[in-house]
């Protein structure tokens, strides 16, 4: 069966839709709810929604404190504890091969997936392209995150209060095109990739060597990593450009999506200013 596409707004499961609703806002929540506070910010009728909490306290994931004769809400670490066993279990470097094969055979570059790592970008997974020629990027590479596409995918989505320190760790380019250095120029170019959705390298740090990349979010909506390309720069332009663009795109949301986000579309503006 094919994936969906997220495309429609109707729960297939509307009971379960409701449950996640109450669950999420539980979660969501500064302080513990009543029933009747719980039912009007979800708007779900108060019955449903007394049945979903009761529901929840039977399995595990939702306890309350009575005072009185009122009762608060509040979830328990249950979900903590899923979730800690689900992110041991994620391996990037596997979240996607098929596809990153697939866009590898479709544009005849290798796909990455890359992380950052302090100032650096660590590739973590590659789908090579067949033929003679392989460009010198491996699982386990390390290189600095402003000189890569990968790692400008990531910045430009990063809090300001996590990209501040890395404006200060900024690498000249080596290559023919290098762009002027500084934490001011650099910002400029974290908006376009915002506006564009995508990032590029075009022979800053090596001659006749271009990347891009998109990136790709977390069940909290955080950036968590990049996916982008390798390849001539004489081949990275044009309507190629744009394939393979769109198709790294569509890869960061698959991503997204298999990693709990709800990001469905790019451009996505973050909080950096």
């Amino acid at each position: 069966m094919p994936e969906s596409d997220g495309g429609s707004d109707r729960p297939a499961s509307p009971g379960v839709d409701r449950t996640l609703t109450v669950l999420e806002q539980l979660v969501m929540a500064e302080e513990e709810l009543t029933l009747t506070a719980l039912a009007k910010v979800t708007r779900i009728p108060l019955a449903t929604c007394a049945s979903i909490v009761y529901t929840l306290e039977h399995r595990g994931y939702a306890a309350r404190r009575v005072v009185g004769r009122s009762h608060f809400w509040h979830p328990t670490l249950r979900l903590y504890s899923l979730a800690s066993q689900l992110v041991r279990k994620v391996d990037l470097s596997q979240i996607a091969t098929a596809e990153m094969r697939a866009l590898a055979d479709e544009i005849g570059m290798p796909v990455h997936i890359g992380v950052l790592d302090g100032a650096s970008v660590v590739y973590v997974a590659k789908a090579a392209t067949p033929g003679f020629i392989q460009f010198d990027t491996y699982p386990g590479k390390v290189a600095p995150f402003d000189m890569t596409a990968l790692g400008r995918a990531i910045s430009a989505y990063l809090p300001p209060q996590e990209l501040a320190p890395l404006l200060r760790r900024l690498t000249p380019g080596q290559g023919p095109r290098a762009r002027e250095t500084g934490p001011e120029p650099f910002t400029e170019l974290l908006a376009r990739v915002r506006a564009d959705g995508y990032a590029l390298e075009e022979e800053e740090d090596q001659a006749e060597i271009s990347c891009a990349a998109a990136p790709f979010f977390d069940a909290e909506d955080r950036v968590a990593g990049s996916v982008g390309v390798t390849g001539f720069a004489r081949d990275l332009v044009g309507e190629r450009r744009e394939a393979a663009a769109a198709g790294l795109v569509r890869l960061g949301l698959l991503i997204s999506r298999r990693l709990g986000s709800r990001i469905r579309s790019l451009p996505f503006e973050s909080a950096t200013p």
